[in-house]
């Protein structure tokens, strides 16, 4: 006869009772107190990130800027002044959008303000916002210093020294650029959240190497059409492509299958392959303004893929347990 779930709350109880334990399976009460899914009573394991779609614009637009700046110096060493002017005028176009991003996204000046007041080593988000704060203070005063020299307002010795003040100042950029071209990817990775943690060596090879590609990809989309951005083109998408196949293969079962699976995963895969593999393809096959194009488009998406799949993964709760076996 088969026993009710009263019954066998009965019968377990009076096991309990006469011997300590008991046997058999238990009572799965519908609506009781303990929950039948992974997770606090419904509620996220980790707290999902709230960003708004200012921080995925923010991260493309902060990474380009920096790798910008990092293209100039190279310009002016190898004596490509319109290269170098045009990457520094995309790198102080950055370097104002980037704060003006993050303060809509916070919803107030104050509190971008606030993350100044105090260096914390330990917080990428602090790091992050000194960062950005002293590579607009080299990358503006140097695109003024560069534009002087370059259209000789001065003359004599100051036009000389106004052109060693604006290759420290430039390369001052160069130097902060390619740690903000990077350090989101830290950011993302010294989270709680699986999907990026588990990811973190990848996160900020990932980012840094799309930014290079996109200020590329835009240098020639504005005209500029030389050997060296060619290469740095092809080499940008070729590692791309190499980290593409390695998320694919770097499987970390329910603890990253946001980065896999449903919208966010395909989400993450269309990007890669616009950066990766479609735009090396276009590159070889002469179509540079399409793989620019496709390149930069990749890069933007894939931002938005990453931030998107760490709101599902933290809102995954097995997702959390998973990562922790």
């Amino acid at each position: 006869m088969c026993m009710t779930d009263e019954q066998r709350l009965d019968q377990l109880r009076e096991q309990a009772w006469d011997k300590g334990v008991v046997d058999g399976r238990g009572v799965d009460v519908a609506g009781g107190p303990i929950p039948r899914k992974a997770g606090y009573y419904g509620k996220p394991v980790v707290k999902p990130p709230v960003w708004t779609w200012e921080i995925p614009v923010y991260f493309f637009v902060g990474g380009l800027s920096g790798m910008s700046a990092v293209i100039a110096v190279i310009g002016l060493i190898f004596q490509q002044g319109d290269v170098a002017r045009t990457a520094m005028w995309l790198a102080a176009i950055g370097a104002i959008l980037s704060p003006i991003l993050l303060i809509m996204d916070l919803g107030r000046p104050s509190l971008f303000l606030n993350m100044l007041r105090v260096f914390k080593y330990q917080s990428p988000m602090s790091v992050g916002a000194w960062i950005l704060f002293v590579f607009g203070g080299c990358a503006a005063p140097g695109l003024i210093a560069l534009e002087l020299h370059a259209h000789q307002t001065f003359a004599g010795g100051f036009d000389q020294f106004l052109q060693v003040i604006a290759f420290l100042l430039i390369l001052g950029s160069a130097f902060w650029g390619m740690f903000l071209a990077t350090y989101t990817g830290v950011l993302l990775g010294a989270t709680a959240i699986p999907a990026w943690f588990l990811h973190r060596t990848l996160l900020p090879i990932h980012f840094g190497v799309a930014s290079l590609g996109s200020a590329v990809a835009l240098l020639e989309l504005l005209g500029h059409r030389i050997v060296p951005l060619a290469a740095l083109g092809f080499l940008t998408a070729g590692i791309q492509t190499l980290l593409w196949i390695w998320l694919e293969i770097d499987k970390h079962g329910a603890a990253d299958r946001a980065l896999h699976e449903k919208g966010s995963g395909w989400l993450i895969r269309a990007g890669e392959i616009l950066l990766g593999p479609l735009a090396l393809i276009l590159g070889v096959a002469n179509l540079v303004p399409l793989a620019a194009i496709s390149f930069l488009l990749g890069a933007l998406i894939s931002r938005f893929g990453w931030a998107w799949a760490g709101k599902v993964c933290a809102r995954d709760p097995e997702a959390v347990f998973a990562s922790q076996r």
